[in-house]
């Protein structure tokens, strides 16, 4: 099975190249954030004669995430499943081959201090007790997404330029680290624990071509899943060329 995460930022900048990296991927799920689109305005047309079937969350001009799958998605929850009054669309979760697929787009979070970080953290912490009910009912579970937060310092380039940054800081850090903690493995570090690979580049001031990259999208699997995943990786063909997102698919494998 091949499960694949990408911040496509924009799925209508976007769309001619989603098609065309599922048609050459061909993964059984992938999981999309920053649609940027409502759901009646998702390519649910486009996305079903490439063979996928889709579960959206959608938000007009920002946010926004969605799986799509090969066999229709069942059990769809949209959003933290709790008593916050909250309009960003930013989770979705759905079963598919008997796991439970969570595509989630963390809070960037602006700059440490501000309001947009404060709600980052909360947002943080309501995802942990999201995820603690989902834990609690037994299910193989995958988390996946743009989690804005780059674990540590090998999955920065250039550490020294952004430790100060919401991506960075030690509160964010730690805030996933609790996540992660719940019951999770990071199924990318399994593979390359070296550090040293990157899943988003800045538009600006040549990211890209410098590889001044960070690890901000990430695969968290329960450990019998875990331990069925044998390969993982970037996909950074995808970054490159005209009308590219800043972010690369990151895919994991898993065995039968």
């Amino acid at each position: 099975m091949k499960i694949a995460t990408w911040n496509v930022n924009s799925i209508r900048a976007r769309l001619e190249r989603l098609l065309q990296w599922l048609e050459k991927e061909c993964p059984d799920v992938l999981c999309l954030q920053e649609l940027k689109v409502t759901d009646d305005d998702f390519p649910f047309d486009a996305i079903q004669k490439a063979g996928y079937r889709a579960a959206v969350h959608g938000q007009k001009t920002y946010n926004g995430v969605a799986i799509l799958s090969r066999e229709e998605p069942e059990r769809i929850e949209r959003g933290l499943m709790d008593d916050v009054d909250d309009p960003q669309a930013r989770l979705l979760a759905a079963d598919v081959g008997g796991i439970r697929i969570v595509s989630a787009y963390f809070p960037n979070g602006a700059e440490v201090g501000s309001d947009k970080f404060v709600y980052k953290l909360e947002w943080m912490e309501r995802l942990g007790k999201y995820l603690d009910r989902l834990l609690g009912s037994g299910n193989s579970v995958f988390l996946c997404g743009d989690f804005n937060v780059a674990p540590d310092d090998k999955d920065v380039a250039h550490p020294e330029q952004w430790q100060d940054t919401v991506l960075c800081v030690p509160e964010v850090r730690q805030a996933l680290e609790r996540i992660r903690e719940r019951g999770f493995e990071d199924v990318f570090r399994k593979h390359h624990p070296q550090g040293g690979i990157y899943s988003w580049w800045d538009y600006r001031q040549l990211g890209f071509p410098k590889n001044n990259g960070l690890r901000i999208d990430h695969l968290f699997a329960t450990p019998e899943l875990a331990v069925r995943c044998v390969s993982a990786r970037v996909d950074r063909d995808e970054r490159k060329g005209k009308g590219a997102s800043d972010h690369a698919p990151v895919i994991a494998e898993f065995k039968d």
